[in-house]
Protein backbone atom coordinates (compact mmCIF):
# COMPACT_ATOMS: atom_id res chain seq x y z
CA UNK A 1 0.00 0.00 0.00
CA UNK A 2 1.09 3.59 -0.98
CA UNK A 3 1.29 6.32 1.57
CA UNK A 4 -0.64 9.57 0.36
CA UNK A 5 1.76 12.47 -0.51
CA UNK A 6 -0.36 14.26 2.11
CA UNK A 7 0.36 11.68 4.63
CA UNK A 8 3.40 12.43 7.39
CA UNK A 9 6.15 10.10 6.90
CA UNK A 10 8.25 8.67 9.47
CA UNK A 11 12.21 9.45 8.82
CA UNK A 12 12.66 5.56 7.45
CA UNK A 13 10.21 6.49 4.89
CA UNK A 14 12.07 9.97 4.29
CA UNK A 15 15.55 8.71 4.50
CA UNK A 16 14.36 6.16 1.88
CA UNK A 17 13.04 8.55 -0.26
CA UNK A 18 15.48 10.75 -0.64
CA UNK A 19 18.09 7.71 -0.43
CA UNK A 20 20.11 9.42 2.44
CA UNK A 21 20.80 8.03 5.50
CA UNK A 22 18.81 8.65 9.16
CA UNK A 23 21.47 10.02 10.96
CA UNK A 24 21.72 12.64 7.84
CA UNK A 25 18.54 13.73 8.43
CA UNK A 26 18.85 13.91 12.09
CA UNK A 27 22.07 16.25 11.86
CA UNK A 28 20.17 18.63 9.30
CA UNK A 29 17.67 19.16 11.90
CA UNK A 30 20.37 20.61 14.31
CA UNK A 31 21.61 22.63 11.16
CA UNK A 32 18.84 24.13 9.63
CA UNK A 33 15.68 25.68 11.36
CA UNK A 34 13.33 25.00 8.44
CA UNK A 35 13.13 21.00 9.43
CA UNK A 36 11.08 20.46 12.72
CA UNK A 37 9.49 16.88 12.30
CA UNK A 38 6.44 16.29 14.90
CA UNK A 39 8.09 14.69 17.82
CA UNK A 40 5.80 11.67 19.09
CA UNK A 41 6.02 9.35 21.71
CA UNK A 42 9.31 7.50 22.31
CA UNK A 43 11.10 10.30 20.40
CA UNK A 44 9.52 9.41 16.69
CA UNK A 45 9.69 11.73 14.38
CA UNK A 46 6.54 12.58 12.05
CA UNK A 47 7.96 14.85 8.98
CA UNK A 48 5.05 16.83 7.01
CA UNK A 49 5.14 17.34 3.27
CA UNK A 50 6.39 20.35 3.31
CA UNK A 51 8.92 19.08 5.45
CA UNK A 52 9.77 16.55 3.23
CA UNK A 53 10.01 18.97 0.30
CA UNK A 54 11.98 21.35 2.71
CA UNK A 55 14.76 18.15 2.86
CA UNK A 56 14.72 17.43 -0.84
CA UNK A 57 15.68 21.62 -1.62
CA UNK A 58 18.21 21.12 0.83
CA UNK A 59 19.80 17.81 -0.18
CA UNK A 60 19.52 19.53 -4.19
CA UNK A 61 21.55 22.83 -2.75
CA UNK A 62 24.14 20.43 -1.02
CA UNK A 63 24.55 17.51 -3.62
CA UNK A 64 23.70 18.55 -7.04
CA UNK A 65 24.96 22.63 -6.40
CA UNK A 66 27.87 21.79 -4.41
CA UNK A 67 26.89 24.19 -1.58
CA UNK A 68 28.22 24.21 2.44
CA UNK A 69 26.38 23.69 5.22
CA UNK A 70 26.47 27.39 5.57
CA UNK A 71 25.96 28.43 2.07
CA UNK A 72 22.50 26.58 2.23
CA UNK A 73 21.92 28.40 5.35
CA UNK A 74 22.35 31.65 4.11
CA UNK A 75 20.13 30.99 1.24
CA UNK A 76 17.03 30.16 3.04
CA UNK A 77 17.66 33.06 5.56
CA UNK A 78 17.47 35.55 2.32
CA UNK A 79 14.31 33.95 0.99
CA UNK A 80 15.56 30.62 -0.46
CA UNK A 81 16.82 31.78 -3.92
CA UNK A 82 20.60 30.94 -4.58
CA UNK A 83 22.64 33.10 -6.31
CA UNK A 84 21.85 31.64 -10.00
CA UNK A 85 17.76 32.21 -9.40
CA UNK A 86 18.39 35.40 -8.31
CA UNK A 87 20.31 36.23 -11.38
CA UNK A 88 17.53 34.78 -13.64
CA UNK A 89 15.20 36.52 -11.76
CA UNK A 90 16.72 39.88 -12.27
CA UNK A 91 16.84 39.48 -15.86
CA UNK A 92 13.50 38.74 -16.31
CA UNK A 93 12.14 41.26 -14.07
CA UNK A 94 13.57 44.28 -15.25
CA UNK A 95 14.34 42.82 -18.97
CA UNK A 96 12.47 45.54 -20.11
CA UNK A 97 12.94 48.28 -18.12
CA UNK A 98 16.89 48.84 -16.92
CA UNK A 99 18.24 46.54 -19.30
CA UNK A 100 18.60 47.32 -23.02
CA UNK A 101 18.90 43.51 -25.28
CA UNK A 102 22.50 43.67 -25.74
CA UNK A 103 23.23 43.88 -21.99
CA UNK A 104 20.15 41.08 -21.17
CA UNK A 105 21.89 38.78 -23.73
CA UNK A 106 25.49 39.00 -22.15
CA UNK A 107 23.57 38.35 -18.94
CA UNK A 108 22.01 35.09 -20.44
CA UNK A 109 24.95 33.91 -21.99
CA UNK A 110 26.93 34.35 -18.69
CA UNK A 111 24.29 32.54 -16.86
CA UNK A 112 24.46 29.46 -19.20
CA UNK A 113 28.01 29.62 -18.92
CA UNK A 114 28.37 29.57 -15.10
CA UNK A 115 25.51 26.72 -15.77
CA UNK A 116 27.84 24.56 -18.10
CA UNK A 117 30.93 25.14 -15.62
CA UNK A 118 29.51 24.28 -12.47
CA UNK A 119 27.97 20.43 -14.21
CA UNK A 120 31.29 20.16 -15.15
CA UNK A 121 32.84 20.37 -12.10
CA UNK A 122 30.39 18.17 -10.14
CA UNK A 123 31.61 15.18 -8.52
Amino acid sequence: MVKSSYAFKNISEVAGELNIHQHVLRFWETRFTSIKPIKRGGGRRYYRPEDVENLRRIQRLLYDDGYTIKGVQKILREGGKSPMQRVASVTEEKRSSEFDKKTLLKLQSLLSELEEIRTFFKY
